[in-house]
């Protein structure tokens, strides 16, 4: 609850993620670094990638064979085989890194306790590359809450 002495700040910086290319970068520690810039005390989170062809997920931030085999399962789910899609213009892997960003999620929202990110012991912000090449990415953090 927001008492009537509090004040309502909101905030936004835009991060640039450089990418070596297909694979899941933990940044939540960015993240959290642009919480703590801001001085909201309790508020919310919201992290965007401005991309459709990487996207976001909370996951374990602990043991890297949880990404390995989510790696797993996508490729397996999501072929790049230029024989089943149309879409093929910017290379084989586009269109497979269309639809696994569509399957996961280009933002998630973070409830912000105590000035810090209300994450799980074990869970981290992951920004997950789906092309083969790397890229220079990025993410729009907003930040809005009591201080």
């Amino acid at each position: 609850m927001i008492s009537s002495a509090a004040t309502f700040r909101q905030h936004q910086e835009i991060l640039a993620i450089a990418t070596q290319g297909k694979s899941l970068h933990n940044f939540t520690s960015k993240i959290q670094a642009v919480v703590q810039h801001s001085g909201v005390k309790t508020g919310l989170c919201t992290v965007f990638v401005r991309h459709t062809s990487a996207s976001l997920i909370i996951q374990e931030n602990a043991d890297p064979d949880v990404l390995t085999d989510l790696a797993i399962f996508f490729a397996q789910l999501v072929p790049e085989d230029g024989r089943r899609y149309r879409h093929s213009t910017e290379g084989l892997d586009d269109m497979p890194a269309h639809i696994r960003s569509a399957l996961t999620k280009t933002s998630e929202q973070i409830p912000i306790v105590n000035g810090r990110l209300g994450l799980g012991t074990w869970q981290g912000v992951f920004l997950w590359e789906h092309r083969q090449r790397p890229h220079q990415r990025e993410v729009i953090i907003h930040v809005s809450g009591e201080v």
